[in-house]
């Protein structure tokens, strides 16, 4: 017994030694640490980093001067006050500091443990998408954070309770950075304080934590699955290169012109901004009825289209588009559609001519639509009759298709001359062709039970 005791001791010594965790505070100075971005001032008091918010500066980063690829990094974390702040990861400096930060949030929003994307893409992993997260980190009191970052794969964790599961492969290599967000007058003199940082570099997948299963991940990977995905039952619909498996709405077969396949895009050009005047709708072979949709779509300025679902192609063979629900894809700013239809009905991520989109996920809070020629996630999931729209992986669209209240409001819409439109068991995915230049990649799907 004496014997198995010492081995187990042993065993446990050497792994916590194979580890070979660096710390990269001292505890006393800032030694190897450099200011960037605005004036916020760091100090070293009592083994800790403090750092205060003042006014009138951008926000400001505490930045290590090595930079760091595959990791685990380890901190604890103390916010006194309401400071919105963060922690810097693989992120890269050129007159303002870029890239992943992990979030820190003690506002009711409670998005502390995602992922933001600074001064680059926003928001890529909201705690929207991990409600049971959002009671992680706790005001007042020390918090300890994890971040495991593996070639495209990014994984938080506060107090052991796992945020964040993303993939994206933008950025392999950077530095870490503290944050003292930007303040208004209220905030001034604000405090947040750091310790216990440190970093592991070496033998990274063998002692990364085991993810939770319910945890969902995000990929931006393009045009390709991940392994998670394939094993949640995912696939490609458009396969980032050919025309398989979708067709015009109006034709046996793709439109001959008016539609690319570039550098893994699939784009509608523009023609005279008319709703299938030019190469026309392009509508999936395949029907679908209980699925999760996930695309990424980019517009011009000023442009038109949508996402349908439950589209019956065999409607409508005059002219304009083919019939079926619509996730509406607009530039709210540029389209006049937008100031038609009733209380905003018509905006991006709207159910088109019937419910206005609106943040679901953080009420009081607009739509998260990153901008013209910028990169939008777009997600539907229908589950026997309940519909959800999601926008930049919040929520902004939940109905139900075969309630009175869908009825009605379709009763009072342009498609009331449709019979039992939105309540057809099965239909196609559409991508529209409403005369405007329109992008999309990224495009696949999931049957649900």
């Amino acid at each position: 017994m004496k014997t198995l005791f010492y081995c187990l001791v042993i065993g446990i010594s050497f792994s916590a030694v194979a580890q070979n965790w660096q710390p990269i505070f001292n505890g006393t100075d800032l030694t190897g640490w450099e200011t960037k971005g605005g004036k916020a001032p760091y100090k070293v008091e009592n083994g800790t980093i403090i750092g205060t918010a003042v006014l009138n500066s951008p926000n400001t980063f505490l930045c290590t001067k090595k930079t760091y690829s595959d990791f685990i990094l380890e901190f604890e974390v103390f916010l006194p006050n309401h400071l919105n702040t963060g922690v810097q990861f693989r992120s890269n400096f050129d007159g303002v500091v870029k890239g992943y930060q992990c979030e820190i949030d003690p506002s009711d929003r409670a998005f502390s443990g995602g992922v933001y994307d600074e001064q680059r893409r926003g928001w890529m992993y909201p705690i929207s998408l991990n409600k049971k997260a959002s009671s992680a980190f706790q005001l007042g009191m020390w918090n300890k954070f994890r971040i495991e970052c593996l070639g495209s794969e990014i994984r938080t964790y506060i107090n052991g309770q796992m945020c964040s599961n993303l993939m994206d492969d933008m950025t392999n290599e950077g530095f870490i950075g503290l944050q003292v967000h930007s303040i208004g007058e209220k905030e001034e003199g604000y405090l947040v304080k750091w310790r216990d940082i440190r970093i592991l570099t070496e033998q990274v997948a063998e002692y990364r934590n085991n993810p939770d299963p319910e945890v969902l991940q995000m990929s931006y990977l393009k045009n390709q699955l991940t392994d998670w995905e394939k094993r949640n039952g995912w696939r490609l619909l458009w396969d980032g290169k050919t025309n398989a498996g979708w067709r015009g709405a109006k034709l046996d077969d793709f439109p001959s012109s008016g539609w690319t396949m570039e550098n893994g895009e699939l784009t509608v050009l523009a023609t005279d901004g008319g709703e299938a005047t030019g190469p026309g709708d392009i509508v999936t072979t395949s029907n679908y009825s209980n699925f999760e949709l996930e695309l990424e779509f980019k517009i011009t300025e000023g442009a038109n289209s949508g996402i349908k679902y439950f589209v019956d192609p065999s409607l409508n063979k005059n002219s304009g588009s083919a019939i079926g629900c619509e996730f509406q894809i607009l530039d709210d700013q540029k389209h006049p559609d937008a100031k038609m239809g009733v209380n905003g009905n018509r905006t991006v991520g709207s159910l088109y001519d019937l419910i206005a989109a609106e943040n679901l996920s953080v009420p009081g809070r607009g739509k998260q639509f990153k901008g013209i020629g910028q990169w939008n996630k777009a997600r539907i999931v229908s589950k026997d009759g309940k519909v959800e729209h999601w926008l930049n992986n919040e929520k902004i669209i939940e109905y139900d298709r075969f309630s009175q209240m869908f009825r009605a409001l379709v009763a009072y819409s342009k498609y009331k001359v449709w019979d039992n439109f939105g309540q057809w068991p099965e239909g196609s995915i559409l991508l529209q062709d409403h005369g405007n230049q329109v992008s999309y990649r990224s495009i696949k799907i999931r049957e649900l039970n």
